[in-house]
């Protein structure tokens, strides 16, 4: 984990989060453990009864996302997107991060940007019970490609508005080079943030904007 990632979340935030969790699914006897590794220790915990369910109910959901947002190991906030996306379906997850990257602090969109790489986990009927007899899915769960776009909306907003250069890094460089990955409606915004980033003092960003302009070619 990132130094920049663990200080710009307050492990307090995440705590209450997790905790929300366990309490809503019923999970008790947690032995506290000190600061950040109390909220790791309910993570932990509930992480299977998350996927052992074949249902989680409607107030799970905003709780679920953010502890997903709130927390500062990307390796981890796997725990809280794979059984939301299970039981309430990729759709409604993503849309969720893009909430949070579009109106959220600059710590909640640094976490939206974690979630959401998490939130494409594939998925197998095997490895959660909300998947009907013989593996049956409702599709519509999972048909993302327009929230995928706003994804994108969102990011280029997002690099063209913040003041942070670590936040502009978080959404630029998660960015596809290649214009064919951008809907029409998006080419104009595209361009935009393509000129800006290749004006940019930064040399990280600079550098997305080269590999744009060399797919281009």
């Amino acid at each position: 984990m990132a130094e920049d990632e663990q200080s710009s979340i307050e492990p307090r935030s995440f705590l209450t989060c997790t905790t929300e969790v366990a309490r809503l699914l019923g999970v008790e006897d947690v032995a506290m453990k000190p600061d950040n590794r109390h909220a790791r220790h309910l993570a932990h915990a509930v992480r299977k009864p998350l996927l052992e369910r074949a249902f989680l109910p409607e107030e799970l959901f905003a709780p679920l996302m953010a502890a997903a947002v709130y927390d500062p190991d990307p390796s981890f906030c796997r725990w809280f997107v794979e059984p939301a996306v299970y039981a309430f379906g990729r759709r409604r997850v993503m849309a969720a991060m893009v909430d949070y990257l579009r109106i959220g602090t600059d710590a909640e969109r640094g976490g939206a940007v974690r979630a959401w790489y998490c939130a494409h986990v594939p998925l197998r009927a095997d490895r959660s019970p909300a998947y009907g007899p013989g593996g049956v899915r409702d599709s519509a769960l999972d048909e993302s490609q327009d929230i995928k776009d706003a994804w994108l909306e969102a990011s280029m907003r997002v690099f063209a508005e913040a003041t942070d250069l670590r936040m502009r890094h978080r959404v630029l460089l998660g960015l596809p080079t290649s214009r064919a990955a951008y809907p029409p409606h998006l080419h104009e915004l595209f361009e935009s943030t393509l000129a800006s980033a290749e004006a940019h003092p930064d040399h990280h960003i600079r550098r997305w904007a080269a590999a744009a302009d060399h797919d281009a070619v």
